[in-house]
């Protein structure tokens, strides 16, 4: 059983216009820097050199530490605070009004390939950006490059926001950033987000607990540390019938990590999920059975970042599909 369906988040309906508008007034004012060019769409900031961008960054740090040492003159006062911010999934509608609050009166914001263009639309006029993002085997920064990062500006008094796609705590490498700083005497603040599994899950009405059908909820990585195919340790535990498995970063994975389920026990038949892009207009979904779930996410092609979703739960969504095993639906958005 697999069906295949690219459908608009629950949102995309009612902000489409708006959306428009916001990509007309951003590609025309070049993304409203006026000390630094970008170029004129938020896309391509993911791919330009970002040796460009460093020398606009040093003026700013010499400028808050200028601030800063004329400031203490008058009166003693500290570092800066680092904001560790939960974007959500990628609806921008699923950001919290305190996440909101925060990015609007940053300096200085250091996010991630997960944080979504719309979400970056609603940064506060003055602040300067810089995509620390990583991809496998691609890294734009290392993790001790970001933590510096963070390090040297507060240090300067300024206010960073680290933005995080989904929430910064739940695989997002939040707890290293915050120990590091903490040991180095930094404030760090932290914003939840809506994690991946919460907000894909209810997106596509799916429990990912239900009386009788599933008692607990395990969030898995699907990396493998040594950068194989292998996910990491699988315990015999996980192939629990009556819990929900929700894998992240697993599509390369996944053939091992299913074969090692079935092998411990979980039912060749148990409903599961992959979900492209959750809650953004380029959703992709593809549905099937656990055993045929690898071959079903190959041969639509889909891409990271993808969500797996493993348990009884998955046939509750109304998404399930009631279809002959030999049968596969294609839905695709307006």
């Amino acid at each position: 059983m697999a069906l295949v369906t690219r459908i608009p988040s629950l949102s995309a309906s009612c902000s489409a216009s708006s959306s428009t508008t916001k990509t007309q007034s951003r590609k025309s004012n070049s993304f409203r820097f006026p000390s630094v060019f970008f170029p004129p769409d938020l896309e391509s900031i993911r791919d330009y050199d970002i040796a460009l961008q460093l020398p606009e960054l040093r003026k700013l740090l010499e400028v808050l530490r200028e601030k800063r040492e004329n400031e203490n003159r008058a009166q003693r006062s500290g570092p800066g605070n680092v904001f560790l911010v939960g974007t959500g999934p990628g609806d921008p509608e699923l950001l919290t009004v305190k996440a909101l609050r925060v990015i609007q009166s940053a300096d200085l914001l250091l996010y991630d390939r997960l944080v979504s263009n719309d979400v970056l639309n609603l940064v506060g006029l003055n602040a300067k950006f810089l995509y620390v993002g990583k991809t496998a085997g691609n890294h734009s920064r290392t993790q001790e490059e970001i933590h510096e990062l963070l390090l040297s500006f507060a240090e300067a008094g300024a206010n960073v926001v680290r933005l995080k796609g989904g929430d910064p705590f739940v695989f997002g490498r939040g707890g290293e950033e915050m120990d590091f700083l903490q040991q180095q005497g930094i404030e760090v603040k932290v914003v939840p987000g809506i994690t991946a599994a919460s907000g894909i899950a209810a997106e596509l009405g799916i429990p990912l607990t239900h009386r009788g059908v599933a008692n607990s909820v395990r969030f898995l990585t699907g990396h493998s540390r040594n950068g194989g195919t292998d996910p990491l340790f699988v315990a015999e535990s996980t192939a629990d019938p009556d819990s929900t498995l929700v894998v992240y970063m697993g599509l390369s994975t996944l053939p091992s990590l299913a074969s090692k389920l079935m092998h411990h026990g979980l039912p060749q038949d148990t409903a599961a999920v992959a979900v492209e892009r959750g809650t953004t207009p380029q959703q992709r979904m593809v549905f099937a059975e656990l055993k045929d779930l690898a071959d079903e996410i190959a041969l639509n092609q889909l891409i990271s970042p993808t969500l797996i979703i493993v348990g009884r739960v998955v046939a509750l969504s109304p998404l399930w599909p009631h279809v002959k095993k030999e049968t596969s639906v294609l839905m695709e958005a307006n």
